[in-house]
C-alpha cells in the first residue's frame, strides 16, 4: 500500500488500470484490497493527496487548540484510541543527552511501509519513517538526538510495543525534550484526528504567540512522529510547510486521516 500511495502522489491522474498494473494486480484485486486498507477507492484517495486539499482541510476543519480544550477534545483516531499515557524525560535527563539510558530498537513493518521503533523502559521513545530516508539514515536521526543512550537492537523487546500499534491498544511514550518542545508535542496530541492546525495557533496555545518559528522547529524534532501528530500542523496560508520525514509521508498520512474521518 505505501508503494501505491508513492505512485498515486507521483501520478495524480493515474487511471485504475495503470496503477494496479504497477502494482503487479489485476484492478478489480487492487481496488477491493485498496479500499479495504484505506476505507476508500484509490481514486478518492488520490483527491486527498492534492496540496488542494490540504488548503480544504484547513478551511473547513482548522481547529484552534483553545476550542479543542474547550470541548474535551484530543486525538481519537484509530491510532490514538491508544490512550497514550505518557511522561517526559525531567530537565536533567534531557541535559545528559541520554546518559546512563538503554534504549531497544527494531524495525517493524507499519501501514506506510517499514518503520524503526524505539523504546526505553518506560514506554515508546522514537518512530522514524525508514522507508522514506532508508534504514541507516533513520537510525542515525533518532540516536543523534540522544548521544550518550546505550542503544541495541532487540526484537522480542519491541514486538509487545509494535503490536499494541497494530492493534490499537493501549502504549506509554517516553517523551525527550527541552520544556519549550515537550510543551508542543503536548498541544500536538491535542489536535483531533482528521483535523488540523497552524504553527502559530500552536504558538498562542502554549502561551508563546510570536513564537511560531521556534513552533516548527519543536515539531519538527518530535521524536515519535504519527504517536504525536505533528504531520496536522500546517502554514497559515494553507501550504503543508515541511515534514521531517518528506512531505510524500505527510500527504499520505493527512489523507489517511481524511478518508477514515470521512471528509
Amino acid at each position: 500500500m505505501r508503494r501505491a500511495i508513492d505512485r498515486l502522489d507521483r501520478g495524480r491522474d493515474l487511471s485504475l488500470e495503470d496503477i494496479a498494473a504497477e502494482m503487479g494486480l489485476s484492478p478489480a484485486h487492487f481496488q477491493r484490497l485498496f479500499s479495504r486498507w484505506a476505507g476508500v477507492s484509490p481514486k478518492r484517495f488520490q483527491q486527498y493527496l492534492t496540496l488542494g486539499h490540504a488548503k480544504a482541510l484547513l478551511e473547513s476543519r482548522h481547529t484552534t487548540l483553545a476550542t479543542a480544550d474547550a470541548v474535551g477534545l484530543s486525538g481519537s483516531g484509530r491510532l490514538h484510541d491508544l490512550f497514550l499515557r505518557w511522561e517526559a524525560m525531567s530537565p536533567g535527563d534531557y541535559a545528559r543527552r541520554g546518559a546512563g539510558l538503554a534504549l531497544t530498537w527494531d524495525e517493524v513493518p507499519g501501514p506506510f511501509g517499514p518503520m524503526i521503533l524505539m523504546a526505553s523502559p518506560r514506554g515508546i521513545a522514537g518512530l522514524a519513517f525508514s522507508e522514506s530516508v532508508g534504514t541507516e539514515a533513520a537510525l542515525t536521526d533518532l540516536t543523534a538526538r540522544w548521544p550518550r543512550a546505550r542503544y541495541t537492537r532487540d526484537p522480542a523487546a519491541i514486538a509487545p510495543h509494535a503490536a499494541a500499534l497494530a492493534r490499537g491498544g493501549a502504549a506509554r511514550l517516553h517523551l525527550m525534550g527541552g520544556p519549550f518542545q515537550i510543551k508542543v508535542w503536548e498541544a500536538l496530541l491535542r489536535i483531533p484526528d482528521g483535523h488540523v492546525t497552524t504553527y502559530s495557533d500552536i504558538a498562542r496555545a502554549i502561551g508563546h504567540p510570536r513564537a511560531h518559528r521556534a513552533v516548527g522547529t519543536a515539531v519538527g524534532r518530535n521524536p515519535v512522529s504519527w504517536l504525536v501528530p505533528c504531520h496536522r500542523a500546517l502554514r497559515a496560508s494553507g501550504g503543508l510547510g515541511g515534514y521531517h520525514w518528506g512531505l510524500p509521508v505527510k500527504r499520505a498520512l493527512l489523507a489517511d486521516e481524511a478518508a477514515r474521518t470521512g471528509f
